[in-house]
């Protein structure tokens, strides 16, 4: 799983293996955790996305934080 914005790319050079059925989730929890730090941290970034790549190197999903989470706003 790699985090990318607009700019920059944080790859993940050792990457982890998972069945199928994770290939959503695991990119859902992470982009909550990351999220969630943002939070303590007193400030939200959804530019963020987080890409899942096979062993070939080929795309196959893709999470923007904004999915990740939704956001209520004031009423």
């Amino acid at each position: 799983m790699h985090l990318k914005d607009s700019t920059d790319v944080t790859l993940d050079p050792d990457g982890i293996e998972m069945p199928e059925e994770a290939v959503a989730r695991a990119p859902l929890l992470s982009a909550r955790d990351c999220i969630a730090g943002d939070v303590k941290n007193g400030r939200i970034d959804l530019h963020y996305r987080i890409e899942v790549i096979d062993e070939s190197g080929e795309l196959v999903h893709s999470l923007p934080f904004s999915d990740a989470a939704e956001v209520v706003p004031p009423r």
